[in-house]
């Protein structure tokens, strides 16, 4: 509730029921955002994709891929997301100490902002890490999901802290 007890005006329900915003009137910006996924791999799923002994192939290509593919599929899996031109992005997935760790960065020129699309990027390329290494082990773990930084539209620019 707002400090005068009036409770804010919800944006995606009306009348309780769930609606899309309207964004047209709102006008066509730059907008990016870039979000991070991390997957944890224990032991034996690491040493599968060091050794490139896993059967289905490469798991850190078929998750750029995948990735790539999730960023303009947002709008069918988020239920109130509008569908927006995806005019770039960029999966980047790469081993680390920690695990696989996926960045992904989605760009358009739209009247609402990408920050589902490039969490959604993100999100997919882990689901095909694990997809393509939980024949290794099916103790892998998703984690470390957010938003590092967007940029345009109304609310202006946001950097998550390191």
């Amino acid at each position: 509730m707002s400090s005068g007890g009036t409770p804010p005006e919800l944006t995606h329900f009306r009348d309780g029921l769930p609606r899309m915003v309207d964004v047209t009137d709102k006008v066509a910006t730059t907008r990016t955002a870039t979000a991070e996924a991390w997957v944890v791999l224990p032991s034996e799923a690491r040493a599968a994709l060091l050794a490139g002994t896993n059967p289905k192939g490469d798991p850190l290509v078929v998750a750029r891929l995948g990735g790539l593919a999730g960023s303009k599929r947002t709008a069918d899996l988020i239920l109130l997301c509008h569908p927006i031109p995806v005019t770039g992005a960029d999966v980047e997935v790469t081993l680390e100490d920690a695990g696989v760790h996926v960045q992904a960065t989605v760009r358009t020129t739209a009247p609402t902002g990408v920050e589902m699309e490039a969490l959604t990027a993100a999100t997919v390329a882990a689901l095909n890490v694990y997809d393509m290494l939980k024949a290794a082990s099916k103790a892998i773990e998703i984690t470390g999901v957010r938003l590092l930084a967007k940029t345009g539209g109304k609310s202006g620019d946001y950097r998550a802290a390191p």
